[in-house]
């Protein structure tokens, strides 16, 4: 599990920073009349897209996540700046309590007064 939860993330940071370069960077030089750079980026992005498609499916189904989280998580590299968004909230969702790092239990208040059974 801990090598999926790797590849995952790995391939999450990776995946966002190449499309924030694409959108960000990449875009704006073609309209200005440089499509190399978009091209070569897009190209880029296109297969490190399909590794972390591979990736993310992994791990959700080594989580048992439901189609709604996995098709979130699927989706997130197609929106610049959600793979970054999404694979937080997996990791605090779905991956700390898988790996057993998950909050701990909740305590009762410090000043509550605890009812007692008769």
């Amino acid at each position: 599990m801990k090598a999926a939860v790797l590849r995952y993330r790995v391939m999450a940071y990776i995946t966002g920073v190449v499309l924030m370069v694409l959108c960000f960077v990449g875009i704006p030089l073609q309209i200005a009349g440089y499509p190399a750079v978009a091209n070569d980026v897009g190209v880029v992005h296109g297969i490190l897209y399909i590794i972390y498609l591979v990736c993310a499916w992994m791990l959700a189904r080594g989580l048992r996540l439901g189609t709604k989280p996995t098709v979130i998580m699927l989706l997130a590299g197609t929106i610049p700046i959600m793979t970054f968004v999404v694979e937080r909230w997996v990791t605090r969702r779905f991956i700390n309590p898988a790996l057993g790092k998950g909050p701990a239990p909740a305590q009762p208040a410090a000043g509550r007064a605890r009812s007692l059974k008769p």
